[in-house]
């Protein structure tokens, strides 16, 4: 069956656009980072998202940023559902598609931000997966003896749940931002903006653990000051990270799409059932807009009408 989408030939007489703004693309690259203070996790995804809308130019011979009209955009957007793309991956294609137009209007390329006229594709409501006070206190209790590190294991999995920060946040803290006798730690999230987090005494408690009796030794290797330390003496990375809440959850048990999200998301969502604050619950997670943070209030409710199914005489 032939592909939905056959690039159209270029003539060589006019420059590819690909080759024409790489210039341009490694100046967006810098203005991602300092203007708009991006993570390089999300640096790297936009980038990637705009060459694909270069490359898409070059298939459709455009040349110039103003042959750009809304119709032409809505154009590449079908491109992209005739793909076969899920709607959230075109939603993120189009907030990095409305990024490279705001860069072009800075530039003096552009007049105006035609894209900011598109609408994202309507997304149904995702409810993150959860889980069970029960099911975290096992993942925490997984690390033995007979894994490599499992103080430090057990260390990197209280904190992503005590703290609820992300895997990337985990990986890049500083040994020097963790006060283990205030009980708490500053973590950089995103947009490179600063938050203290709590730590709870079981998270305070396996910290000094680590500190004391695995961390030195691998902190003789290099030097580094990082918190969370590979065996050769290196930042553990978020791949790494990931991977090991995967072993450990795949140990207990739990469903192979636990990740360090899903502590993260289990944090939030225990918050609120203790009573939690949904304001609160935003300065905690890093969330820049209070809509990102009211997806847990619609978890907790779908976790009480289970229990309400469960348990009520006529569920």
């Amino acid at each position: 069956m032939p592909p939905r989408f056959r690039p159209m030939q270029v003539d060589s007489r006019v420059e590819p656009p690909v080759e024409k703004f790489t210039g341009r693309l490694d100046e967006l690259t810098h203005y991602l980072r300092t203007e708009c203070g991006m993570a390089e996790n999300s640096v790297q995804a936009y980038t990637r998202d705009i060459r694909q809308f270069f490359e898409w130019m070059q298939a459709s011979r455009l040349t110039d940023f103003k042959q750009l009209t809304l119709q032409r955009l809505t154009t590449f957007l079908k491109h992209l559902h005739d793909q076969g793309l899920q709607a959230s991956s075109i939603a993120r294609k189009l907030v990095a598609l409305k990024t490279l137009f705001r860069f072009l209007v800075l530039e003096g390329l552009v007049t105006e931000s035609v894209a900011e006229q598109l609408n994202s594709p309507k997304l149904w409501q995702y409810l993150p997966k959860v889980l069970s006070p029960e099911k975290v206190d096992a993942l925490l209790a997984a690390p033995t003896r007979a894994d490599g590190f499992p103080l430090r294991d057990r260390a990197l999995l209280c904190l992503l749940y005590a703290t609820g920060c992300r895997a990337s946040e985990v990986a890049e803290l500083p040994l020097s931002q963790v006060l283990l006798e205030e009980r708490y730690c500053k973590c950089r999230g995103k947009g490179n903006k600063e938050r203290l987090v709590s730590l709870n005494p079981v998270a305070v408690a396996a910290l000094e653990n680590y500190l004391q009796h695995e961390r030195p030794a691998l902190a003789d290797k290099r030097h580094d000051e990082h918190l969370l330390l590979s065996r050769t003496g290196r930042p553990l990375t978020r791949l790494t990270i990931w991977r090991l809440v995967k072993r450990y959850a795949a140990r207990i048990g739990c469903s192979s799409q636990v990740s360090p999200h899903t502590l993260r998301h289990s944090f939030a969502t225990h918050m609120l059932a203790g009573g939690a604050e949904i304001r609160a619950l935003q300065e905690m997670l890093g969330h820049a807009n209070i809509r990102t943070t009211q997806i847990y209030t619609h978890v907790e409710h779908s976790r009480l009408k289970a229990i309400h199914r469960d348990c009520h005489p006529r569920g």
